[in-house]
C-alpha cells in the first residue's frame, strides 16, 4: 500500500489536471503494486525551497512496504520517477527532490485494524 505525497511550489494551474491519476498509475507500474492499493496526494502552490532556492520545485515523498528499503531499488525507482515528474511538472532534475521511506505492517492502519493482521498482505 504506497502513500505518495507530491508536494510543489508551482500553482496549481501550472500543475497538469489529472497529474494525481497519472502519478498514481506510474507508482503502480514502478513499484510493482495494485494501482487500486496506490494512495497519492498532489499539494501545489506551496512556500518551497530546495536546494537553497525557492524557484520552482518539487518534493516526492514515496512510502511503501517492501519495495523502497534498499539503495538498489530506490535507485531504479528514482531513474523512473525523475523522468516522469521532469516531463510532467516540466522542472529540471535538480529542482526535483525524492524521499523514500520504508514501511512496517504495523505502522499502516486499514479497517480498523493495521496491516499485519489483514489477509493479503502480498498486494500491500
Amino acid at each position: 500500500m504506497p502513500f505518495v505525497e507530491l508536494d510543489t511550489n508551482l500553482p496549481a494551474g501550472r500543475v497538469p489536471a489529472g497529474l494525481e491519476k497519472r502519478l498514481c498509475a506510474a507508482i503502480a507500474t514502478i513499484l510493482g503494486k495494485p494501482e487500486n492499493r496506490v494512495n497519492v496526494a498532489v499539494r501545489p502552490g506551496l512556500a518551497m525551497v530546495v536546494n537553497g532556492s525557492a524557484e520552482p520545485c518539487a518534493q516526492l515523498l514515496v512510502s511503501s512496504i517492501g519495495v523502497v528499503g534498499t539503495a538498489e531499488h530506490n535507485r531504479s525507482h528514482s531513474a523512473r520517477l525523475f523522468e516522469f515528474l521532469t516531463k510532467q511538472l516540466d522542472l529540471a532534475q535538480d529542482r526535483i527532490i525524492i524521499r523514500f521511506l520504508p514501511l512496517e505492517p504495523w505502522q499502516i492502519g486499514k479497517n480498523g485494524t493495521v496491516m499485519t493482521f489483514l489477509v493479503g498482505m502480498e498486494d500491500v
